[in-house]
């Protein structure tokens, strides 16, 4: 079934990954205060975040990986179907050979839902094993190449699951990035926290952190989560 937001669709039969609560959060969270420019969307699955991303800003390179053939066909078609795609560009490529590729590339913004089963579960689907084990885009790679890549200004934003969080800020902090933004989101008030938020600059300072609770009771959705995500979900 297609997922209908309000300003586009996002065709998702030949993802192994379908839309779910982490990238909708990811591309209503990411900071775009710095008015990006160039923006990359690594492991971008159905081209959700950065069709977010697209929505949200004045961005006129929005580019994305995606190493799973059916999912970067997939997110070329979501990306052609939307009202920005003259700003969109898919690469069928892993982080590695992209960055093996490039040629003094700079984005003032990095979006990614990394996959993240550090341990080898199977589903019996291998290409949702490989969107959701970290092996495929390790988290190391990730800071690394987000090092490599941000400009002066640019910004790295992330989600992760919250038992993830420290091990990642201190993998940043070596490829010189450091948090200033963190949210740490729970799915009710009396769940434990699940996942974390987190916007990195190169400028070592301070972080805010917050915190986010999806819902009251099941499908009763907080204030602020109907206010973060308004402008992109039908109901």
């Amino acid at each position: 079934m297609p997922f209908l937001f309000k300003q586009f669709t996002i065709e998702q039969d030949r993802c192994a990954m379908k839309v779910g609560t982490d990238g909708v959060l990811l591309g209503a969270w990411c900071p775009l205060e710095h008015q990006p420019y160039s923006v990359l969307d690594i492991g971008t699955g159905t081209g959700l975040i950065a069709l977010m991303v697209a929505q949200r800003s004045f961005a006129e390179q929005i580019e994305a990986l995606e190493i799973d053939g059916d999912a970067f066909e997939q997110a070329v078609e979501n990306f052609e179907n939307s009202p920005w795609n003259d700003r969109l560009f898919c690469f069928h490529a892993s982080l590695d050979d992209f960055m093996d590729d490039l040629q003094d590339e700079e984005y003032d913004l990095i979006v990614s839902n990394p996959p993240f089963y550090s341990e080898t579960v199977s589903s019996g689907n291998e290409q949702r094993d490989q969107a959701r084990q970290n092996a495929s885009l390790p988290f190391e790679d990730l800071c690394e190449a987000a090092g490599i890549l941000l400009t002066e200004n640019g910004v790295l934003a992330v989600i992760i699951p919250h038992k993830e969080e420290e091990n990642f800020i201190a993998l940043a902090a070596e490829n010189d990035l450091f948090p200033f933004k963190i949210t740490r989101v729970q799915g009710t008030p009396e769940s434990e926290i699940k996942r974390s938020l987190l916007a990195f600059s190169r400028q070592p300072q301070e972080p805010k952190i917050d915190s986010l609770i999806i819902e009251t009771t099941r499908h009763n959705y907080t204030e602020a989560y109907q206010t973060l995500t308004q402008e992109f979900y039908i109901k």
